[in-house]
């Protein structure tokens, strides 16, 4: 596959990415659809285990996900910029220590946030924990998963 062929592949996994923290967007079936549109034009084996993780790694996701306290984040006054936050914390420590590091960038995206917006170590520690309750640990799981079918489609393009 070119990379003309990849580029929309890549757009619809980012967006659903993004659509992991904004409700009411699926955000997981656009990252899997994405997988399985790329594994059906590319003829390799890679791209079936890919596609195979990715569908394991959703379907562990959602498992987890039932087992986890339901979403009620506008409930504790959770904004979008917290989640933005959040995600972008995530993707950096996904990237920066590789896979572990996505958990606590999810963390110190929030903790940053209702640091600069509430000023005090306390409060925002607080917030924190709060939001995690509230279904932040939720949204994180389905997060991690997706950036591990991210990362594992980036890995199988690149080393073709």
């Amino acid at each position: 596959m070119g990379a003309w062929d990849l580029l929309p592949v890549g757009l619809v996994i980012l967006l659903g990415l993004v659509g992991v923290l904004l409700p009411r967007v699926p955000g997981s079936p656009l990252v899997w659809a994405a997988v399985l549109w790329w594994a059906l034009r590319d003829p390799r084996p890679a791209a079936w285990w890919v596609l195979v993780g990715a569908t394991a790694a959703l379907l562990l996701s959602q498992a987890a996900r039932w087992a986890l306290p339901p979403r009620r984040l506008r409930a504790t006054g959770t904004t979008r910029r917290m989640l933005a936050y959040a995600g972008t914390g995530a993707v950096l420590g996904f990237f920066l220590i590789p896979v572990a590091g996505a958990v606590p960038g999810f963390v110190a995206g929030l903790y940053v946030c209702e640091r600069l917006r509430l000023g005090r170590h306390g409060a925002a520690a607080a917030a924190v924990r709060t939001v995690l309750r509230a279904g932040g640990w939720s949204v994180l799981v389905e997060l991690f998963a997706c950036l591990l079918i991210a990362g594992a489609w980036l890995g199988a393009v690149l080393l073709a």
